[in-house]
């Protein structure tokens, strides 16, 4: 007889694991199932398990609840049913829960406390050196950045040719040493020379991956982790039906547990030369039914926007579709969609030859400050030519560019929002103005933002019998200026310089 590993207490919102020893003939990925059942006076769910490699199995779970539970975990991989009890103690204080959305176009911990998104993408991080992983996570710990987008597969594109650490499946690689930046295209797919089995992961692979989401949890950082993607030389983004099928439910299985994880369908989804509206629909039926915590989902686009009023997708995932427009559209897709507005690709920061990569930091500041503004919430990338060739975009390492500086002085703005968050103001034709969302009515908060342009003093006229204390924010040089108590008609001077923005809050 087995025994069943686990802790006697989590706290809640943790991670509950079990781990037993099971069957290993054959394939355990396909052959074997594993489930457990979890419950307490509050709730009911059933997860599955998954392999692990060397005889074991493992199931998590995250209890959303303080108190006692017990559970039972059964399935084809053993003769036994395993039962047993844990305690779920409060919170740590750090720990606030998933992110859900919140008052329709926010978003909040699940305890109540507001989350404003100030996200990166970082592709393939956590498949680069040990050394330069551990850079990464201190790049991160130093900025402002509390969400990450990163994929579980490598990526094969521009100034992405090396090996990665590991793979996601049992077999062998084509031979990258012919590739070059002249001819990398020729090798998109399922390039000659791989020879993975789609029906045999690498646990080593997940449980790297396992680790990184941990280590971000640990620094306040959400996961945001892109499923698939078309950038691809090894065949994961060409594979049948059934694979797919396999691959997200092992992924659910291994990951939902963490209250950090969120879900990216795809990366440009509408890359995917083998990929169908029916396929992404199947994708986001196997979410809903294996994630029984309900984390965020969406899917993010090239250049076609997916159907975002689709019920499944809880918040528009975007990439700009207008060489220039990007936060500007904000107001429009708020109306349209009726959901949170992530603004996960509006060009990146850095010098390269691509025109998605090659914006300033000026100018990256200005796409933030914009999309708070209207209500929305933004995201970085950096794509700065070294000697190295690590591109934080898709490497990590360390960040070269002038925008996230300025990020961490946005973010002591954002949490002095009162919450849940920010809304445009109608009717603004000269002047990117906002106040605080619908839901809170009675509390007169305003900032008025003049990105490029540069005016050397505005008039302002809320109400009558109001008083307002008035400052002037310069979001690039990071100052804030009093100018004073004002009620009625009052006029503002300001130094015509770009990027200033007024805030004006009535005075309590």
């Amino acid at each position: 007889m087995s025994t069943c590993k686990y802790t006697g207490s989590v706290e809640k919102w943790g991670t509950f694991e079990a781990e037993m020893s099971g069957r290993h003939e054959g394939n355990p990925f396909t052959d074997y199932t594993i489930q457990g059942t979890f419950k307490s006076k509050e709730e009911t769910k059933t997860v599955d398990g998954f392999y692990d490699g060397d005889g074991i199995y493992r199931v998590r779970f995250m209890p959303s609840f303080e108190g006692d539970y017990a559970f039972e975990i059964k399935g084809s991989f053993s003769d036994e049913v395993y039962t047993g009890a844990f305690h779920v103690t409060p919170a740590a204080e750090c720990n606030h829960g998933p992110v859900r959305v919140s008052y329709t176009y926010h978003m909040a911990y699940e305890d109540g406390k507001p989350y404003y998104s100030i996200g990166t993408t970082c592709y393939v991080w956590e498949l680069q050196s040990e050394e330069l992983q551990k850079q990464t996570l201190e790049t991160l710990a130093d900025s402002a950045f509390n969400k990450i987008r990163f994929c579980v597969f490598p990526k094969h594109y521009d100034y992405n040719l090396n090996e990665p650490i590991s793979y996601p499946y049992e077999g062998t690689p084509m031979d990258s040493s012919v590739l070059t930046s002249e001819n990398f295209l020729e090798y998109v797919g399922c390039a000659e020379g791989n020879n993975f089995d789609h029906k045999r992961f690498n646990v080593k692979h997940f449980q790297h991956i396992d680790d990184c989401v941990k280590k971000l949890m640990e620094l306040g950082i959400q996961a945001d982790i892109i499923v698939m993607h078309p950038y691809d030389r090894w065949g994961f983004s060409e594979m049948s039906a059934e694979c797919d099928d396999l691959y997200w439910k092992y992924l659910i299985a291994r990951v939902s547990a963490y209250r950090n994880v969120w879900w990216s369908l795809a990366n440009e989804y509408d890359l995917f030369p083998k990929k169908t509206t029916e396929d992404w629909e199947r994708y986001a039926s196997i979410i809903q039914e294996k994630d029984v915590y309900n984390h965020l989902r969406s899917i993010h686009n090239c250049k076609s926007f997916y159907d975002y009023t689709r019920p499944w997708i809880t918040h528009c995932s975007i990439q700009r579709q207008d060489l220039y427009k990007s936060s500007e559209m904000v107001n429009e897709w708020r109306i349209r969609y009726k959901k949170p507005v992530v603004l996960d690709e509006i060009a990146y920061e850095g010098n390269i030859q691509h025109g998605w990569g090659n914006i300033s930091g000026k100018e990256m500041t200005r796409r933030f400050w914009e999309a708070f503004c209207r209500g929305a919430y933004p995201g970085h990338g950096e794509t700065y030519m070294n000697d190295e060739g690590i591109l934080w975009w898709s490497h990590g390492g360390k960040l070269y560019g002038e925008s996230p500086e300025r990020f961490k002085f946005l973010q002591k703005i954002m949490e002095e929002t009162p919450a849940p968050g920010l809304r445009p103001l109608e009717n603004q034709w000269d002047e990117v103005g906002a106040a605080v969302d619908n839901s809170l009515q009675d509390i007169k908060y305003y900032i008025f933002y003049y990105s490029f342009m540069r005016p050397s003093f505005r008039e302002y006229h809320i109400d009558d019998e109001t008083e307002f204390e008035v400052e002037v924010i310069d979001t690039w040089n990071m100052t804030i200026e009093k100018k004073g108590i004002f009620k009625g008609k009052f006029r503002i001077d300001l130094p015509g310089r770009e990027y200033m923005a007024v805030r004006v809050r009535e005075v309590k």
